[in-house]
């Protein structure tokens, strides 16, 4: 069973989900700018590292967004 968490969406061209099947975690990203993007990860601390580097704090003017996309990963 494939189980889909959404980490966030702004519009139907600005979203991220995270599917998991069963040890596989298979991220999808789509954004207006760069199309669509595909990430596999075998584990959720490969998965977080990959976010933690993706997503670096000091890009986010509002800390509450940084820490809601953090924590959509960590709930994974």
């Amino acid at each position: 069973m494939i189980k889909k968490h959404q980490i966030y969406k702004r519009d139907k061209w600005n979203m991220m989900t995270v599917e998991v099947n069963g040890r596989e975690l298979i991220l999808r990203e789509i954004s207006d700018e760069w199309g669509e993007e595909t990430h596999r990860f075998l584990s959720r601390p490969e998965m977080m590292q990959w976010a933690s580097d993706r997503f670096p704090k000091d890009k986010f003017d509002n800390e509450a967004e940084w820490e809601d996309i953090m924590s959509a990963f960590r709930e994974v």
